[in-house]
C-alpha cells in the first residue's frame, strides 16, 4: 500500500468521524489546521484507523504522532509489520 493509499483512506476516515465532508488532509496536517479535531475525536479518530487498518498502536506511538504524514507513516510501518 503507498503513502497516497494510505493517505486517502486516512482522509475518508476524518471526514466520516469529523463529520465534514470538506476536510482535505495533507502530510503536513496537524490538530489545529482541522476545527473539529479536538482530544476527544483525536481518540475516535484513532481508535477508526486501527479499526479500519486491523492495526494496534501503543500509547507511546500515539503520543509520538506529529502529523498526519507522520501518522501515515506508522500505519504503513505496522502494516509492514503484520
Amino acid at each position: 500500500m503507498t503513502d497516497a493509499d494510505v493517505l486517502k483512506q486516512v482522509n475518508e476516515i476524518f471526514i466520516d468521524v469529523l463529520d465534514n465532508e470538506s476536510i482535505v488532509l495533507k502530510r503536513e496536517t496537524v490538530a489545529k489546521d482541522v476545527e473539529e479535531w479536538d482530544s476527544l475525536t483525536h481518540i475516535q479518530l484513532i481508535v477508526t484507523v486501527e479499526k479500519h487498518f486491523k492495526i494496534k498502536f501503543t500509547a507511546a506511538e500515539i503520543l509520538k504522532f506529529r502529523d498526519v504524514g507522520h501518522f501515515c507513516d506508522e500505519i504503513i510501518r505496522k502494516l509492514g509489520a503484520s
